[in-house]
């Protein structure tokens, strides 16, 4: 066996039982990346990693790499760590920043000197499924052996770990009662009431922390469409897990305040563009999500100084318990 291979391997077989040892908990992520480093004829890349929420919109995550000279002998094998920016649950940009360090060799497979590097770029993923991701980044890439720099291009897939969909044992009597309401009237009023209670359920979450891909397990923080899910669960109410999935359940309703009830389902976006945050409308204008500065409640307003950021970004409202 090539002494490159066998190096590989080891890194590789060493990181995936580090991967397998952790909790759920503490593993939200395992990504494994292919790319190319732009340097010297080019380097093949690579990279299998775990990442975690670390506050706010922040989280870290930690990989073993390897490259491989495409067109001849050169090697470098290592461990890294990269500190990620607006990677939540949803599609989108993010900035990314990386350290990384081994050994290595850029004219054989000997690993007989010591490298260091620092990387900065730009990412974007996809969601084609709740607990599936698609990458891709562009990094600006500097090793310090032989001052090696260029552009470096990856892409992967990524699985979410825990977060899962949050499953009640048993419906509670609001729901029941909802699902066996015989006239419209009795409907309306149980469904009010249904309403009334997710909401109870989001409100007792307040205070708790941001944290990246957050259900509120053991206690813990929330991202947008996490306490939702959760809030919605706690009745027997099964909800996707990111918030552009949520965007798409229920009934539309229209983007007017005097068309929201409590408990709708309000959606922001960024760009203009898909959903990228959710919320939950408690009437008169207020709603409770969770945003970098934790759950709390905000208010729709272009006359209240941080309810007309979201005021701006509002793109509309699903209303997922209806009055029959």
């Amino acid at each position: 066996m090539k002494p490159g291979t066998a190096c590989r391997g080891l890194l590789l077989s060493g990181l995936a039982a580090l991967l397998v040892s952790l909790p759920p908990a503490a593993a939200q992520g395992i990504e494994g990346r292919i790319g190319r480093f732009y340097d010297d004829g080019g380097w093949n890349l690579y990279r299998l990693g775990l990442s975690r929420p670390l506050a706010g919109p922040l989280a870290l995550g930690y990989s073993g790499s390897y490259l491989q000279r495409a067109d001849g002998d050169g090697a470098f094998a290592g461990l890294g760590a990269d500190l990620t920016a607006f990677r939540g649950g949803g599609n989108g940009p993010y900035l990314v920043l990386g350290l990384a360090g081994g050994l290595g060799s850029p004219h054989s497979t000997s690993f007989s000197s010591f490298w260091g590097s620092w990387s900065g770029g730009v990412g974007y993923q996809l969601f084609p499924a709740s607990a599936l991701a698609f990458g891709a980044e562009v990094r600006w890439r500097e090793m310090s052996l032989d001052a090696r720099d260029g552009v470096e291009l990856s892409a992967g897939l990524s699985l979410r770990l825990g977060g899962g969909r949050h499953r009640g044992e048993a419906p509670d009597r609001a729901v029941e009662d909802y699902r066996t309401a015989g006239s419209s009237e009795a409907a309306a009023g149980t469904a009010a009431a249904l309403r009334q209670a997710v909401i109870a359920s989001a409100t007792d979450a307040m205070g708790r922390p941001y944290r990246y891909g957050g259900t509120g397990e053991d206690g813990t923080g929330f991202d947008c469409s996490g306490l939702i899910q959760y809030a919605y669960a706690e009745h027997g109410i099964g909800l996707p897990r990111t918030s552009a999935e949520q965007a798409k359940e229920g009934r539309r309703i229209g983007r007017q305040l005097d068309s929201l009830a409590p408990g709708d389902l309000l959606t922001f976006s960024n760009r203009g563009g898909p959903v990228t945050h959710v919320g939950l409308y408690l009437g008169d204008g207020r709603f409770i999500h969770s945003a970098t500065r934790g759950v709390e409640v905000s208010r729709l307003s272009e006359e209240d100084p941080y309810g007309r950021w979201w005021f701006k970004r509002w793109v509309g409202a699903r209303r997922i318990i209806g009055e029959e």
